[in-house]
């Protein structure tokens, strides 16, 4: 069938026939540009772009800055500027040992990888006032609404805190995680970002966690880890001395207490 007649079946113009394909005119109109930034970048693949730009413009190679960047951009070169986070003023927080038990929590969040590669995260819920330990949540991604969950789950048991000391995390910044706190009447404690050591009873904790258990085994999944967890809580709270508490464990410091 000739051209003029399918055309004619299809209703389609001859002239759109015979056009170009405007992707592929540009291609074409690009190819020098596309070569020679080619040519750069086999020899020295980290460049950005103005490295390019003064290393062509110093070989001969005229072409607008322009049309430069708009091919740097279309052979997906451009490389993502890292913006630096801004977080608010934070007031030092000075070291205290909290008068009584549930007058401060703290949070924070731990990283491994399971025996496959998989990473999962571990979020880790202390008492500070009595050194307890009052959760330790395993899964691959624990978001803001987890969080929310796990301290729901705690008030049903224990009631809530006066304050909870966390650091700037994206997850301690959540709305819901904050929504929360304001409507249990909950002080939002930040340390300074940078400055772990204005909660050191709690790093010392995840270092615990870290060297008792964390890095000593290997799990296969992500319900193997909580398995452990929760028998680890069970013998941290019960049954290991804490030197903090004069060789007591918690649960026998509170007693003592009470």
């Amino acid at each position: 069938m000739s051209v003029s007649r399918a055309c004619r079946l299809v209703v389609l113009p001859r002239s759109l026939w015979y056009r170009e394909d405007p992707s592929e005119r540009q291609a074409r109109r690009d190819a020098p540009v596309i070569n020679a930034l080619n040519t750069v970048l086999e020899r020295n693949g980290s460049w950005g772009f103005w490295k390019c730009h003064w290393a062509l413009y110093r070989q001969g190679f005229v072409c607008n800055h322009k049309r430069l960047w708009r091919v740097y951009c279309a052979m997906g070169l451009n490389q993502k500027r890292r913006a630096k986070k801004r977080l608010p003023n934070r007031p030092r927080q000075p070291l205290t040992v909290p008068p009584e038990s549930n007058h401060t929590w703290s949070l924070d969040f731990m990283s491994d990888a399971l025996y496959s590669g998989m990473r999962y995260r571990v979020l880790n819920i202390m008492d500070e006032g009595g050194h307890e330990a009052l959760d330790i949540v395993v899964d691959t991604s624990i978001p803001a609404a987890r969080v929310v969950r796990s301290l729901e789950q705690l008030r049903c048991t224990r009631g809530v805190p006066r304050r909870i000391k966390v650091d700037n995390g994206p997850k301690m910044l959540a709305g819901v995680f904050t929504k929360w706190c304001r409507e249990h009447a909950v002080e939002l404690v930040y340390t300074q970002p940078g400055k772990p050591q204005q909660n050191a009873d709690f790093e010392r904790y995840n270092r615990t966690i870290r060297y008792d258990w964390l890095s000593h085994y290997l799990f296969d999944s992500i319900a193997e880890v909580q398995d452990f967890a929760t028998r680890w809580l069970w013998t941290y709270n019960h049954e290991r001395p804490n030197m903090a508490l004069g060789g007591f464990t918690p649960k026998q410091k509170m007693a003592m207490a009470a």
